[in-house]
C-alpha cells in the first residue's frame, strides 16, 4: 500500500493503537506559553507528576506580552501573573523559557522554526490552534486543548484519532503581487471555513514547491482557518537548506542520519487521498476579507458579492455585513481604514517585513492611518535593522514596535478600538478577535502596506505599477 507524507509521519509515532478508539501518539516537540499552560502546570502539582521530557519541551512569552517598553514591569496584572507563573513552571521543570528580553523571545510559531526546533517528520503540539505552521517542514504539527497540555507533559503522548487526509494542488505560476497570504485566503475562499473539517491537509504543486519556506509557513498557518486539524507540504532541499545550521537542528552524524530519513518524506505517486481539490494559480489575484470570518474573502479588484450568489445562510452573511458596515454589491477598494497591523504568527517574518517596506520605501504613512508594525521575534526585529528595512520605515513615518503576538487578537494592550478598521496580515477576523467591536479586513503585507500609505483599502498593484511604469 502506498503511503501519503501524512501517513509516513503519523504511522511512525504511533505507540499504540486502540481498537476503535485514537492512537496515543508520540510528540517530538512540545511548544508552550504563558496562555493555556497555568492550569496544566497546576495538574501536575496537584498530582506531583514531573514534566518527563524537559529537553523536548520549549517556553516562551507571547500572547500576553507588550510590545512597548518590554524592559518595563507588564502593567496588565492578568498578563503579568501569566508570565511570572510560565517562568516559574518552566524554572521548577527545567524547561527552557525566552521570556521578554530574551534573544530568543518571539512568537512561538515563529521562534520554533527560526532555532531549528521544526525539523521535518517531526510531531509538533502547542496549545494553540496556529501550531499548524510548522506543517511547512514536512512535519505533523496541530494545536491542543489545556488537558492535552498537561497530558504530553507528563507523558509526552497524546491520545488522538488519526484524521482523514486531503491534498490541495495549486499548478502554473502566481500573477504579480500575489503572495502566500493570498494562496491561503482564496484557498479558505473557495472552501468556507469548515470546509477541510476532519482533514489533515497536504499542499502539493508548482505554487508550494516555488514558494520560500516562510511563504510556506504563511500558508501552513492559515490551514486552521478552513477547519482542517492541520496542513503541511513535502520537505525537499529548501527545507534542508533552512533547517542545517540551526541551533537545535541535528549536527555531524546526527544530520546525516536525519538526512536519510527526511528524504524518505514525500507521498508517492499513487498513494490516494480521501479528498483532494486543484486550483488554477492564475485564477488567484490579492486578496482581502469584507466580513467576519476568514472565508469571506474576495479578489481585491471585486466588489463585495451579494448574498443570493453565496451558498449558506443569508441572514448570516447579512449580519456579518452590518458588523462591518458595509453593503452587498459595494466595491471593497477605496474603504477608509484606521489602522494597519503587520506581524502575528501568519506574517511577522522577515520576507513580510521586506514586502512591506517594498511599498513604502518613498512614500509617507496616511495621516488617517495608525500602523502597528510588530517582528514576529527578536531575530526578525535585529533582520530588520541589519537590512535597512528600518530606516525605510522611519523615512516613511512608521515606528517598529516590540517582538509579540500584539493585535492579532485582543489579550493584549494592542487592541482596535470599537467601530474602527483595521488591515491586519494576522489570521482571524471574527467579530472582537483584534479588540471589542474591532473591523478587521485580512489581508498580505503588500495589501497592508498599500492601504497604509493611501489611508484606504488599495490594490497594490496600483503602486507597483506606477514604480515600474
Amino acid at each position: 500500500m502506498s503511503n501519503t507524507l501524512f501517513d509516513k509521519v503519523w504511522d511512525s509515532h504511533v505507540v499504540k493503537k486502540i481498537e476503535n478508539g485514537p492512537d496515543v501518539f508520540f510528540i517530538d516537540r512540545h511548544l508552550v506559553h504563558e496562555v493555556t499552560s497555568p492550569v496544566a502546570f497546576l495538574g501536575l502539582k496537584n498530582r506531583n507528576i514531573p514534566v518527563l521530557y524537559p529537553e523536548r519541551t520549549f517556553a516562551t512569552a507571547d500572547h500576553n506580552t507588550p510590545t512597548i517598553n518590554q524592559h518595563l514591569p507588564v502593567a496588565d496584572p492578568l498578563s503579568a501573573n501569566q508570565l511570572e507563573a510560565l517562568e516559574k513552571n518552566a524554572a521548577e521543570h527545567g524547561i527552557p523559557y525566552w521570556g521578554l528580553g530574551h534573544e530568543k523571545n518571539g512568537i512561538v510559531h515563529v521562534i520554533g522554526p527560526e532555532n531549528g526546533i521544526t525539523l521535518p517528520g517531526a510531531t509538533i503540539v502547542c496549545g494553540d490552534s496556529h501550531t499548524s505552521t510548522h506543517g511547512a517542514f514536512g512535519a505533523i504539527a496541530f494545536g491542543i486543548g489545556t488537558s492535552e497540555v498537561e497530558m504530553v507533559l507528563s507523558t509526552q503522548c497524546i491520545m488522538q484519532p488519526k484524521p482523514k487526509s486531503m491534498r490541495i494542488n495549486i499548478n502554473g505560476n502566481l500573477n504579480f503581487a500575489v503572495t502566500p497570504k493570498d494562496v491561503a485566503l482564496y484557498i479558505i475562499s473557495k472552501l468556507t471555513t469548515s470546509g477541510a473539517t476532519g482533514y489533515f491537509v497536504e499542499y502539493a504543486g508548482d505554487v508550494f514547491k516555488n514558494m520560500s519556506m516562510e511563504g510556506r509557513m504563511t500558508v501552513c498557518n492559515l490551514s486552521i482557518e478552513m477547519g482542517a486539524r492541520g496542513g503541511m507540504i513535502a520537505p525537499d532541499e529548501k527545507t534542508f537548506e533552512y533547517v542545517k545550521g540551526k541551533e537545535f537542528a541535528p549536527k555531524g552524524e546526527a544530520w546525516d542520519k536525519a538526512m536519510t530519513y527526511w528524504e524518505t518524506l514525500y507521498t508517492e505517486e499513487d498513494a490516494t487521498f480521501d479528498k483532494e481539490l486543484t486550483f488554477d494559480a492564475a485564477d488567484i489575484e490579492p486578496m482581502i476579507t469584507y466580513g467576519t470570518n476568514p472565508g469571506m474573502g474576495t479578489g481585491i479588484s471585486n466588489g463585495i458579492p451579494m448574498a443570493e450568489s453565496l451558498e449558506g445562510g443569508v441572514a448570516t452573511y447579512k449580519k456579518s455585513l452590518a458588523y462591518m458596515d458595509f453593503n452587498e454589491g459595494e466595491d471593497i477598494k477605496g474603504k477608509q481604514i484606521d489602522f494597519v497591523f503587520l506581524g502575528s504568527c501568519t506574517n511577522g517574518r522577515i520576507e513580510d517585513f521586506r514586502a512591506f517596506a517594498s511599498i513604502v520605501k518613498g512614500r509617507k504613512k496616511a495621516d488617517n492611518v495608525t500602523a502597528w508594525l510588530v517582528p514576529g521575534s527578536h531575530k526578525v526585529e535585529d533582520a530588520i535593522k541589519e537590512e535597512g528595512i528600518l530606516d525605510v520605515l522611519h523615512e516613511s513615518g512608521f515606528e517598529l514596535r516590540e517582538p509579540g503576538c500584539s493585535a492579532c487578537l485582543a489579550m493584549n494592550d494592542d487592541k482596535i478600538p470599537t467601530g474602527k478598521y483595521a488591515v491586519s496580515t494576522s489570521n482571524r477576523n471574527f467579530e472582537g478577535r483584534q479588540g471589542p467591536g474591532a473591523r478587521t479586513l485580512l489581508a498580505s503585507p503588500l495589501v497592508a502596506a498599500a492601504a497604509a500609505v493611501t489611508g484606504k483599502v488599495t490594490d497594490p498593484r496600483e503602486l507597483m505599477e506606477m514604480e515600474t511604469a
